[in-house]
């Protein structure tokens, strides 16, 4: 018998159409509610954190669930499920991968149609999701994301389409593993990464992304004394308009970690083109390059390594390389 602790946060998942098809929240979740059969002998214990939609998520309320998982180490469980909505379950997912350690399956699920739609995606992941979770295989391998038949890392995965429930995708690299008939199945492992035990979030940490004729006004506006730490979206392989460059450079005069990642939903940013503004002058500049997450990804590994107290060459080397 295995022991998997359902923690439930809202979303779509636990959502349902009112009469004018509008979804909305419902006061008890149903997916809580629903008797499962996998035709193997787990037992869910259904804990209901929060009732939130995803938007509503912050990292205070990541931290809330990464301590509520570090507790059910001592509860005898044998592994983690979480429901999330989709609009900010990649964010959720990777903080957990960075701050809780391994030793059993923590798999992150969600549904992009509420639970009374026709063709409702909320149950058959949440089933597949525990399947994984009572997966030996699934031990050691991060925080997973499971939906539509496929397991993802948590560092990787993103979300690609705002209604299909095929959303959810791993550009360049791919899932680890699927799930068929509720089985799961491995071909690939995840490089470990350092894991951060963190009890506070620090606030202060932005993402911008670049655009074609960008200047310094985003950036002269982040040029306060509340600001801990910046990750821009460079444009192509990680460069960004000249004009901007003036701005960049006062927020770096004021010690002000900044982090370059692509925009570009497949790839890496990467010191390829040496012009005003190309990679290779960015990191002259002081900007350190954040290869193989998106914005997103990256902001929020910032924000976790700045509350572990991260500064310096110790912050540079935690954000350094997501591939390895």
């Amino acid at each position: 018998m295995k022991n998997i602790l359902a923690i439930h946060t809202g979303g779509t998942i636990s959502m349902s159409q009112n009469e004018n098809g509008e979804v909305i929240q419902n006061d008890e979740n149903p997916i809580a509610k629903q008797t499962i059969n996998l035709g193997q002998d787990i037992n869910i214990i259904n804990d209901d954190l929060f009732n939130l939609p995803s938007p509503h998520v912050t990292p205070e309320i990541m931290l809330q669930i990464s301590q509520r998982i570090r507790k059910a180490y001592n509860e005898n469980i044998d592994g983690v499920v979480i429901t999330h909505g989709t609009d900010t379950l990649e964010e959720t997912a990777y903080f957990l991968d960075l701050t809780l350690p391994s030793n059993i399956p923590v798999v992150v699920t969600g549904a992009m149609r509420s639970s009374n739609e026709i063709g409702s995606d909320g149950l058959y992941n949440f089933m597949n999701a525990l399947a994984v979770a009572a997966c030996d295989d699934a031990a050691d391998k991060g925080v997973l994301v499971v939906m539509n038949d496929e397991i993802h890392t948590a560092r990787y995965v993103t979300k690609t389409h705002t209604t299909n429930v095929d959303t959810f995708r791993t550009p360049t690299f791919g899932p680890i593993g699927i799930v068929s008939k509720h089985q799961p199945a491995f071909y690939q492992e995840l490089i470990q990464s350092e894991i951060c035990e963190i009890n506070h979030t620090v606030d202060g940490v932005y993402l911008i992304k670049s655009f074609a004729g960008m200047d310094g006004t985003l950036f002269d506006a982040l040029n306060n004394v509340d600001t801990k730490g910046i990750i821009i979206e460079g444009l192509g392989a990680g460069n960004l308009p000249p004009a901007t460059l003036p701005a960049v450079q006062r927020l770096l005069d004021a010690n002000i970690p900044i982090f370059l990642v692509s925009r570009c939903i497949n790839g890496f940013a990467q010191d390829i083109y040496d012009y005003q503004g190309g990679g290779i002058e960015l990191e002259k500049m002081g900007i350190e390059i954040c290869r193989g997450l998106n914005g997103q990804k990256a902001r929020i590994k910032l924000i976790v390594g700045l509350s572990a107290g991260k500064s310096g060459k110790d912050l540079n080397k935690f954000m350094a390389n997501a591939i390895s």
